[in-house]
């Protein structure tokens, strides 16, 4: 996950193909450190996107527009003073460096044709974009950065233009083999750390990438490589290089088991063998989709924090006021023992004597002597009367216990189903289902408020199988009601994980049988979309829908069902078609 050179090597590719020779039409800075070019090129118009921001710089197209202040930024206003209709005539990178320069040719006042260079920098924190003149000293920059801040470099108006060399790293596009030897073998750290802290635009990703297509473990230090296996790794980077010269990109997200993306680049990343990888046509859609999805799922936990405090609160206050419920079961037990006492006494005891502390008595019922403890200072009687009441007071609460058990366990079973939702939750239509369900509950308080714009209701998630069936997944306790009891048919199959929280899994069957492939797919959505989703295995339920029943007065999405198929499954669902939403 890292913005090095070979990705903004993949990004000049780009830029050359689409904008280089294009008019530069507007510009914008919608935030401090963000600029928003429109350039217009063979009759197609392109938003590109400039970031210097310290927490993710990016450079990429985009086909969203941002709204601008209504005063333009200083920045901003020599920009477009200077070239605000300026050609792009090139768009270079200085020697692998994390550094794009677009050269821009436009008219001065006196219609002298001038040059000057836009150079984005994108290094972390000390990303930047600056403004240089024709002989490369710096008009202006989106950050200023003075001595005080920087002993390496100031950028200031007036103050040459230079990449700093913070670090002695070497091109790689114009490797020998002695230098590489030299750099990455001589080094006392592992094969891959020695590769990209010896060469310049590599990142650590990269450089794992390559010892993983050379069949040499990264982690290794060079002292453990024979001359073989240093000669392979070498070839293997060389070949990488060839490709990044020959423009040879194949822009790639890889992602995780839970669908959120892990890692992307700009070449293939064979060394993620098991996860999903897809392709894409160019380095900024894959940067648009990562970090748009990269963001959204950042935002969704961000906005979700609060609701996911109030169900572990309950969560945990529920699941305490269990134990407490089975311990006090617990002690119901010996009800019955005292109703025997009480028994007993009354069947023996009419010639105790008073003041006895305890008696030995044949329990009828085990045919067993037991000793019955007796209070000296009242009589057999009074003694049979008083086990008597416990026993009555104990069975009272027993059945009270009973069922409030019952309605703890329910709610426990609730809470741990909005849990599972938060976790599904993609949108913040699905949150506010989820805390509409969580305040009809009782949750949260009904705040009687200024009515807000109404957010696009959220829908379940539309799949298809391989063999064509429509598999809908409920993302809510509120749509797995919907699914089931209003958009399932008799004859449509039911899928849930077994004895956990999760999604209503339904298959239209089209009252035709289904294929084992689909029963399968289905079973896996069941699982993926369930608290075991990072289970090896998760044991699916699966019924016609005309077998399961909604019992009166229950929470939503609580269901039930006595005669079911089961199936054990992997909650791997690479490879099952996301249509659309329903």
């Amino acid at each position: 996950m890292a913005f090095d050179g070979i990705t903004i090597a993949g990004m000049v590719k780009e830029f050359k193909e689409t904008i280089v020779g294009g008019k530069i039409n507007k510009i914008a800075q919608p935030e401090p450190d963000e600029l928003l070019l429109t350039i217009k090129n063979n009759k197609t118009q392109y938003r590109l996107l400039l970031s210097a921001s310290a927490s993710l710089p990016l450079i990429y197209f985009t086909d969203k527009n941002k709204t601008s202040p209504l005063t333009a930024p200083n920045f901003c206003m020599l920009l477009r003073k200077h070239v605000g209709s300026g050609k792009i005539t090139a768009v270079t990178q200085p020697d692998m460096e994390r550094s794009i320069e677009f050269r821009i040719e436009h008219l001065n006042e006196l219609g002298d044709l001038c040059f000057k260079t836009l150079v984005v920098e994108i290094m972390g924190k000390h990303s930047n974009i600056i403004f240089l003149n024709e002989d490369r000293m710096i008009l202006d920059s989106i950050k200023h950065v003075s001595c005080n801040v920087s002993s390496v470099r100031e950028v200031l108006p007036g103050r040459d233009y230079f990449l700093p060399k913070t670090q002695e790293k070497a091109n790689p596009l114009n490797l020998s083999k002695d230098t590489f030897y030299d750099m990455v073998y001589t080094k006392p750290m592992a094969v891959s750390k020695g590769i990209y802290t010896s060469l310049t635009g590599i990142s650590p990703c990269i450089a794992e990438e390559i010892c993983f297509r050379a069949s040499v473990d990264g982690s290794l230090s060079p002292q453990a490589l024979n001359d073989a296996a240093k000669e392979h790794l070498f070839h293997t980077f060389i070949r990488v290089m060839e490709d990044v010269k020959n423009g040879d990109f194949q822009p790639n997200i890889v992602y995780n088991a839970k669908g959120e993306p892990l890692e992307y680049a700009a070449i293939p990343l064979t060394k993620y063998t098991q996860a999903e990888k897809k392709d894409f046509p160019s380095m900024s859609a894959v940067l648009e989709q990562y970090y748009a999805q990269k963001d959204q799922i950042t935002r969704i936990r961000q906005k979700s924090s609060d609701l996911r405090r109030i169900v572990q609160t309950a969560l945990e206050r529920n699941r305490k006021k269990y134990d407490l419920q089975t311990k006090q079961m617990k002690d119901t037990e010996k009800m019955d023992k005292y109703k025997v006492y009480g028994e007993l006494i009354n069947t023996y005891g009419y010639n105790l004597e008073s003041g006895c502390k305890s008696f030995q008595a044949l329990n009828y019922y085990t045919n067993e002597e037991i000793t019955i403890p007796l209070d000296s200072t009242i009589t057999p009687q009074e003694n049979a009367k008083k086990y008597f009441d416990r026993y009555n007071k104990l069975k009272r609460t027993a059945q009270a216990l009973e069922e409030q058990l019952k309605e703890t366990y329910d709610e426990i079973l609730h809470l741990e189903s909005v849990s599972t939702a938060l976790d599904i939750a993609l949108t913040e239509s699905d949150l506010s289902q989820i805390k509409e369900e969580l305040t009809e509950c009782g949750y949260i308080k009904k705040h009687y408020t200024k009515k807000k714009k109404a957010l696009e209701k959220s829908k379940p998630l539309h799949y298809i199988s391989s063999d064509g069936y429509h598999i809908y997944v409920g993302k809510n306790n509120y749509q797995n009601e919907e699914l089931t009891f209003k958009f399932a048919t008799g004859n449509d199959w039911w899928f849930h994980a077994k004895k956990m929280a999760g999604s209503h899994v339904i298959v239209k069957s089209n009252n035709e049988e289904l294929p084992d492939r689909t029963f399968e797919e289905a079973g896996r959505l069941a699982a993926y979309y369930s608290s075991g989703r990072t289970a090896p295995k998760v044991e699916i339920d699966y019924i016609q829908k005309k077998h399961v029943k909604k019992p009166n007065g229950s929470k939503p999405g609580f269901v039930v069902y006595y005669t079911n198929y089961s199936l054990m499954i992997e909650p791997d669902i690479s490879g099952i078609r996301l249509a659309e939403e329903l």
